[in-house]
């Protein structure tokens, strides 16, 4: 029995979600790839006691936002960005809102955008969010109003979005 058994089909089994969690926390896809491989290459190190006795899914989704952090605290230069497309009939609304707000989400915090994709695109609950980011359930009520807070004011044109009855009573 080699010591990776299993690892290439739990790759295989949740490489999606992970890679869905690693573009939303970085907002690029040639980043997310690189923090996704990155965090695949500990997790497989890791593999002979996470898949013995540890939630293998739970402990790389802890290393991708870890990880995220930490890139995030390494200075490094500026990218350039688009500006939003003017609005036009040649772009739905749905797909304008998904733009504006990855925007917005680039202009958060590190902790404050990994609280806000665990919460509400993982749909994680407090507790879950907390174990994962390593931080009290406070900490995480507290992160995920203040980013949500600051999303309003970033992007008051997603006013719809987050005033949301789902979203105002996580806040609460």
């Amino acid at each position: 029995m080699d010591r990776h058994d299993g690892f290439r089909e739990f790759v295989l089994a949740r490489q999606q979600a992970l890679m869905r969690t690693a573009y939303l926390l970085t907002g690029d896809a040639h980043l997310a790839e690189d923090l996704l491989q990155s965090v695949l290459v500990k997790v497989v190190g890791q593999w002979a006691r996470l898949s013995r006795d540890g939630n293998p899914e739970a402990y790389t989704r802890k290393a991708l936002v870890n990880q995220y952090i930490s890139w995030r605290r390494r200075p490094r230069p500026e990218l350039p960005s688009a500006e939003v497309p003017e609005r036009g009939t040649s772009c739905d609304e749905a797909a304008l809102d998904r733009i504006v707000l990855r925007q917005a989400l680039a202009k958060l915090g590190p902790r404050q955008r990994a609280v806000i994709v665990l919460r509400f695109w993982e749909d994680l609950t407090e507790a879950q969010t907390a174990e994962v980011l390593g931080c009290s359930i406070g900490n995480v009520k507290s992160q995920t109003h203040h980013a949500l807070a600051r999303l309003r004011t970033i992007a008051p044109e997603l006013a719809h979005l987050l005033n949301d009855p789902q979203i105002a009573e996580v806040t609460r």
